[in-house]
């Protein structure tokens, strides 16, 4: 970039919108949410989308935006500027309380109370100019001074953050707005650890305080990953709006947009990686706009700016955990079909009915469900529009499907060594160059298994799948030095195998036979360990026994070639 002036830095894991603005980060404009959120009337909005989608990032410029003694050329050349009496009308110009719950998640439930009063403490100091108010009483800087110093019972937390709205008003004489960032994540880890229902009691106490019949309250937006049962949480609450991943109306402002993506490979020069960022990280459909996942996209883009050749990795998936697809796969016989994953694996699509209000303690209680929890929650997409609650249902891309994948295998390679008898056969047939005895006890396993094919891979990634079954099922023979491309001769192996103790090698190369052509296939897999001399360094370490397997693949079934000492059985 030698030349050029210098290139705005990237936010990677940045959610602070005055700090993106003020430090020279690169921003994807989103403002035009504010115009619609003002225009589209609701007094309390509620928006639902996966982890990593620009949730927080929003809400801090809702903050930014209205809060009074807010910087105006923070906003300068976006969007939102274009509408001055929108911006004269309510830029700056209300109290805002901006409470989030991302880091209220314990292991027991008094832990997480004290994390709800903290996060609630912490926005009270962030007020603390209320203890000079010449209109509060001294009661109510003593209220508050208890909100600052985190000492509250239950009734207190209640009452807290209408407490926050009611002494804000008084101060300025104006109505508040109130932003609660990840309200469902205490929910989630009360559920995970068997405290729900209390921390339910919990939230609800502060939800209808705080947003149900409020004067003090302009309007309200909150943000989570599902939409809690109303029964659940907002009781009593009169009609919130709750836009969902499969609602239309704001569906631009979360996630990338097609043209945002380019926008931004263009600015720093890796426009050539867009195919493999499109594969990877686009796919997600919300509403009716198709999305990427801002977090790949900016970490992605990031890791080309130092090498413009990286191939795409997953980012997403390391930011939590992926419990929720292994809960779908064990489900498989049990509500959903090996047919159903396979054919959404393969990039194919499943229809569902999907249930959007659920409660986090229900959340596997029966397959319809889990099915709407893989949606809401960005492991699956829709395609097309829903038809009531009908809804066509895909693996968003690459990298999810991988995810997916990755689950399987680690399944089959856990169901593999339970299996004692089978892993013995097999792997004493393999010894043995017993090729009609592999193939067979080979097709076994693929049977077994959930067949990660994709209509519209690579041939060698098809090949991947076969590779790793072998793996995970060769991973289990102690006593076996199994090594995956393993240097070999003139190129690398599939896979490499030394029985030390009886001086027995083995070299496999798989292939996957496109058109049902077995036999060739396999021929040309041991042309290709002969032509590569994969064997080189057993012949050179004076192995007795070396045996060259060709394995072709197509779906569910495999044919098995073997080679030793030149005899091709």
């Amino acid at each position: 970039m030698a030349g050029k002036e210098r290139m705005r830095k990237l936010p990677v894991g940045i959610e602070d919108f005055k700090e993106i603005r003020t430090e020279d980060f690169y921003y994807v404009d989103k403002t035009a949410l504010i115009g619609d959120l003002l225009n589209k009337w609701s007094k309390v909005n509620l928006f639902t989308r996966p982890r990593r989608f620009g949730k927080t990032l929003n809400m801090s410029m809702l903050k930014c935006f209205f809060e009074i003694g807010c910087d105006s050329r923070l906003f300068d050349g976006l969007k939102i500027s274009e509408d001055t009496q929108l911006c004269r009308e309510y830029m700056g110009r209300f109290p805002v309380v901006s409470v989030s719950l991302k880091s209220v998640g314990a292991d027991d439930y008094e832990t997480a109370r004290s994390l709800l009063i903290e996060a609630v403490g912490r926005e009270a100091r962030r007020l603390q100019f209320l203890l000079d108010s010449p209109w509060l009483s001294l009661e109510d800087k003593k209220m508050f001074s208890m909100l600052m110093e985190n000492a509250m019972d239950d009734a207190g937390l209640f009452c807290s953050l209408y407490r926050l709205s009611e002494l804000l008003r008084k101060h300025y004489g104006l109505k508040v707005i109130m932003l609660i960032d990840e309200y469902d994540v205490p929910l989630a880890k009360a559920s995970e650890r068997g405290y729900y229902e209390r921390m339910v009691t919990l939230i609800r106490g502060m939800f209808d305080q705080a947003l149900k019949t409020n004067d003090n309250l302009y309007f309200s937006v909150l943000t989570g990953c599902l939409r809690v049962a109303k029964e659940s949480i907002f009781t009593g609450l009169n009609n919130p709006k709750i836009f969902s991943v499969t609602t239309a109306r704001f569906d631009e402002y979360f996630g990338f947009t097609d043209g945002e993506v380019q926008g931004m490979l263009d600015y720093y020069g890796v426009e050539n990686r867009y195919e493999a960022v499109k594969e990877w990280y686009d796919g997600y459909r919300f509403g009716n706009v198709d999305v990427y996942c801002p977090w790949d996209v900016i970490n992605y883009c990031d890791d080309l700016t130092d090498d413009q050749e990286l191939t795409p990795k997953d980012y997403w998936s390391n930011t939590s955990g992926n419990e929720i697809v292994r809960h779908f796969l064990e489900q498989v016989n049990s509500g959903v079909t090996k047919r159903e994953v396979e054919a959404l694996i393969a990039g194919e699509t499943v229809t569902k009915d999907i249930y959007e209000e659920l409660t986090y303690n229900s959340l596997y209680g029966s397959i319809e469900n889990l099915w709407s929890v893989l949606l809401a929650a960005g492991y699956l997409t829709m395609r097309g529009k829903p038809e009531g609650r009908s809804v066509c249902l895909a693996i968003p891309n690459m990298e999810i499907r991988n995810i997916f994948a990755g689950q399987v295998m680690a399944m089959f390679r856990e169901e593999t060594g339970q299996d004692g008898k089978l892993l013995e056969s097999f792997c004493g047939a393999l010894k043995a160059g017993q090729a009609e005895n592999v193939e067979e006890l080979f097709n076994t396993y693929l049977s077994k298994t959930i067949s990660i094919r994709d209509t519209f891979v690579r041939k060698p990634m098809k090949e991947n799948f076969y590779h790793g079954i072998l793996l995970g099922i060769l991973g289990w023979k102690s006593g076996w030095d199994v090594r995956s491309n393993q240097e070999s001769g003139d190129g690398y192996s599939d896979i490499f195998i030394r029985i030390e103790d009886e001086a027995i090698g083995i070299v496999i190369e798989v292939k996957y036979a496109e058109n049902k052509d077995y036999d060739s296939v396999c021929e040309g897999a041991i042309e290709q360990i002969n032509r590569g001399r994969y064997t080189l360094e057993l012949e050179e370490d004076g192995y007795g026994t070396i045996l060259k397997y060709g394995i072709a693949c197509f779906k569910k079934k495999c044919r098995v070639t073997v080679e030793k000492e030149g005899e091709i059985r």
